[in-house]
């Protein structure tokens, strides 16, 4: 199994450097894994280290909270794309959700495919804030404005990606959307676990281990 190609290789985290950048582009180059998963304003350094390759460049919007406006996530969506990202994680109004306003959810996730267009929209959810029906209910949202996957978490709230949550999530969206499961995702154990269950995209910033666990 090329395990690789299932990877968002990931670095999020508020005190990456540019050094941190670059080192993450030269892994995912080295182990061909399937993008770079980086907060927006470093995708133009990410594309620059990625050219000619075949690895593409995902950033995320609206992240990790996904409380700021919705004019605010599709513009940075946009640019991004601009920018050279070829993939947009974006991350739903969690309160909105809990709020039960669902159209204003659905409306703001189909904004964003819109500007987008071909390119593809992951939806975070954060599984870990919300209830089994409101997982149901978030993916089923996500499905509905069109967009390509459906994503447990961020990393960044209380709990990452669980396998009942991914088998509720692909219930849900019932083959109209993919899933990815980040959040978590240390080992290749775990990653083969969420493979077999479906998942069609890993997001990790132990892409590099885990690869190596197979290998070994």
């Amino acid at each position: 199994m090329e395990i690789n190609k299932f990877i968002d290789h990931t670095i999020l985290k508020a005190t990456a450097t540019e050094a941190d950048i670059i080192e993450l582009c030269k892994e995912a180059r080295e182990y061909e894994f399937f993008s770079v998963c980086v907060n927006s304003g470093y995708v133009p350094l990410a594309k620059k280290q990625l050219s000619n390759s075949k690895v593409k460049v995902c950033a995320v919007v609206g992240f990790p909270l996904g409380a700021m406006s919705t004019e605010a996530k599709v513009f940075e969506a946009e640019q991004a794309l601009k920018d050279g990202a070829e993939e947009i994680d974006m991350v739903i109004n969690i309160g909105e959700l809990k709020s039960k306003n669902l159209k204003k959810v659905e409306d703001e996730i189909a904004a964003i495919k819109n500007v987008i267009g071909d390119k593809v929209l992951k939806v975070i959810i954060e599984t870990c804030y919300l209830t089994p029906q409101e997982i149901v209910i978030a993916s089923e949202l996500a499905v509905n404005a069109k967009a390509d996957y459906v994503k447990t978490s961020t990393g960044f709230g209380t709990d990452g990606a669980k396998m009942e949550n991914i088998k509720l999530m692909k219930k849900a969206v019932n083959g109209s959307a993919k899933i990815k499961a980040s959040g978590g995702i240390k080992n290749l154990d775990t990653a083969l676990s969420y493979i077999e269950a479906g998942v069609e995209r890993i997001g990790t910033s132990s892409g590099v281990s885990i690869v190596k666990e197979l290998k070994g």
